[in-house]
């Protein structure tokens, strides 16, 4: 925990907002059932965290990607609240698996085999879901492998199967073709498997104008990210602010920072946050991105450093500009998306990257008009 002085910057976490989220996106799909998908560190913000808060919002499906990162969360759900793990297990993991509780989805005919082997050992069924391959090439089993499978059911002994699972590979774009035909690839697919629940889609794929099958495993829409080219974000969750550590005046012609890649071209005052590459703010923003102060779009001037980001801050009132003023990095003037355009990347890996020298405030609300922050 750090106090205020000491973090160089508050990551404000909105969980009102993350709830609220997952509401609209339940509202959406219905009547299918909206899943969170909490893998790295739940996008940055907390797995622990998010999962708690949303389990009061009733969601009853979580998502992580690592076996590493199921048995971390698996303790903070009830044992009746499946956690499945997206990459499968490598090889020797499966009695770790089955012993926290953990849900596997196995992606290939070995995974299968070594999960009924471990169930004949147990003397029980152990359940998990089944990725197969719709089109996008990453995870799953292929058609041949389904097709082996429908032919040899009993490569499936001792498992329980809740769930088959595919991926879209271009739900972000809602005027793909491809959505379509991995759609029809899917139900396809899955004929082999009647009556086991369903999951195709993803943030981008719960705003396709179609069924959306049993259960919609949601990600970046759920933390306030843009989930599809051209949509309205749902409300953001997350916001980032630094204080000033210094203000200086640089003469004409003089250069600032690594390289000395920005040159003043005229007398300049400069200020330095105390937030860098290291706390998850892109080397690619060195001079092209921004930040605000009191609503006023600051440039970023020379190299954002491990530790530091310098900013023209000519342009802006003197009476603003002093150690210890609020720049806004991550806010209303400035989404997650904001500053991955910039970044040349998305907002996945903005979240993601989110560092852990930050000061982390949650925000919860208290009555409809007043909120309180709370350390996390």
């Amino acid at each position: 925990m750090q106090c205020a002085d000491s973090a160089g910057a508050v990551l404000r976490i909105d969980l009102d907002a993350l709830t609220e989220n997952y509401r609209a996106l339940q509202r959406q799909v219905a009547p299918a059932s909206v899943a969170a998908v909490v893998k790295a560190d739940g996008y940055g913000i907390g797995a622990e965290l998010v999962a708690q808060t949303l389990l009061k919002a009733n969601c009853r499906h979580f998502f992580v990607a690592q076996l590493g990162e199921a048995i971390a969360l698996k303790p903070a759900l009830p044992a009746d609240v499946p956690l499945f793990v997206l990459n499968g297990l490598q090889p020797g993991a499966e009695a770790q698996c089955a012993a926290i509780g953990a849900t596997p989805v196995l992606n290939s005919l070995d995974q299968i085999e070594r999960w009924s082997a471990l169930a004949h050992r147990m003397g029980q069924p152990l359940p998990a879901a089944l990725q197969v391959d719709s089109g996008m090439a990453r995870l799953g089993l292929p058609p041949e492998e389904v097709a082996v499978l429908a032919d040899q059911p009993e490569r499936l002994a001792g498992i329980d199967v809740r769930l088959i699972m595919s991926h879209l590979a271009c739900g972000d774009e809602l005027d793909s073709a491809f959505n379509a035909q991995q759609t029809a690839n899917f139900e396809a697919l899955t004929r082999h498997f009647p009556d086991v629940p369903r999951s195709l889609d993803n943030s981008g794929g719960s705003f396709l104008p179609r069924g959306h099958f049993d259960i919609v495993r949601t990600g970046i829409a759920l933390y306030g990210g843009v989930a599809q080219t051209g949509a309205r974000p749902l409300r953001a969750v997350v916001a980032l602010e630094a204080r000033i550590v210094q203000v200086r005046t640089i003469a004409a012609g003089a250069g600032v920072g690594y390289g000395l890649t920005h040159k003043c071209e005229r007398e300049s005052r400069i200020a330095t946050i105390p937030v860098g590459y290291a706390d998850g703010w892109p080397r690619h923003l060195s001079n092209s991105g921004s930040v605000f102060i009191a609503g006023i779009r600051v440039p970023i001037a020379g190299r954002v450093s491990m530790d530091s980001i310098t900013l023209d801050v000519t342009h802006v009132p003197a009476e603003l500009i002093y150690p210890g003023a609020a720049v806004e990095l991550i806010g209303p003037h400035q989404t997650i998306d904001d500053v991955a355009t910039d970044a040349g990347t998305i907002s996945y890996e903005i979240l993601t990257q989110l560092g852990r020298r930050y000061r982390r405030e949650l925000v919860v609300a208290e009555r409809v008009d007043q909120k309180r922050s709370i350390m996390a």
